[in-house]
């Protein structure tokens, strides 16, 4: 990027951020105290492992390349303003985009856990959003899960000859969609005293869905339109985060 690009970026991202901020966001991370304690140390637990290995994997990237830091805080602060803002779903609940497809394309999954986790804990301090003892919870469910799949989805279209930008647009939306549906079997074990997990699974998707579909087909389109704005910006950058390794 040359430098009047990179004031650019800069001054979009404060303006986009202090939008972010701005808003009373009660958006469906699962909030503090709507989990056994069992279960919140259970799934804190659970992401130990995948956030080493995205420790390991930004160190990696960064000290193979300093040039990859202005892409990594772009993913970083796409998640947090992405996945803070809301829209009204059925019997009062919220859903809203994750935004973690894009950071899962080009840095890997692991990556994303260590951001996901950074933008859930200012999230759970700063507006109210999500919780501190669900945090293992949300973590698993938006920094680790739903970006192996947009990672996996990318990888198997790559492999299979899908154009880029429709592997793209894919690999984004089923993150976000399957981001949804590990929430809702996190709520579902936790919480169907009166119905089976199955039951109480399908009544938490219902809840979700009628929102949760639009915005994770609008969160597929985002993602396209932010890789062709890179790949027409900031080609350097992406050579260097082995987004294009075809061009090396």
């Amino acid at each position: 990027m040359t430098k009047q690009q990179k004031h650019r970026v800069l001054a979009s991202a404060v303006l986009i951020l202090t939008l972010g901020v701005a808003q009373n966001v009660n958006a469906m991370h699962i909030m503090e105290g709507y989990l056994p304690g069992g279960f919140c140390i259970a799934w804190g637990v659970i992401c130990l492992p995948f956030l080493w290995m995205g420790f390991r994997s930004i160190r990696k990237s960064l000290n193979e390349n300093r040039r990859v830091l202005p892409l990594l805080a772009m993913a970083g602060a796409f998640i947090f303003v992405i996945s803070s803002l809301k829209i009204p779903s059925v019997t009062g609940s919220c859903s809203h985009m994750t935004g973690t497809g894009l950071g899962a394309l080009l840095f890997g999954p692991g990556a994303v856990s260590i951001l996901g986790l950074i933008v859930l804990l200012f999230q759970a301090i700063l507006l109210a959003h999500g919780g501190l003892t669900t945090l293992g919870a949300n973590v698993f469910s938006m920094a680790v899960a739903g970006p192996f799949v947009s990672y996996g989805i990318y990888r198997l279209c790559q492999k299979g000859g899908v154009n880029k930008r429709l592997a793209v647009f894919l690999a984004a939306a089923f993150g976000d969609l399957f981001t949804y549906c590990v929430t809702a079997f996190q709520l579902a074990i936790a919480h169907h005293s009166d119905v089976s997990v199955g039951g109480a699974f399908a009544k938490f998707l219902a809840v979700f869905a009628p929102t949760q579909i639009p915005l994770a087909v609008i969160e597929g389109i985002l993602t396209v339109l932010i890789i062709a704005a890179l790949e027409t910006y900031a080609r350097p950058e992406l050579r260097a985060a082995g987004f294009l390794k075809e061009e090396r």
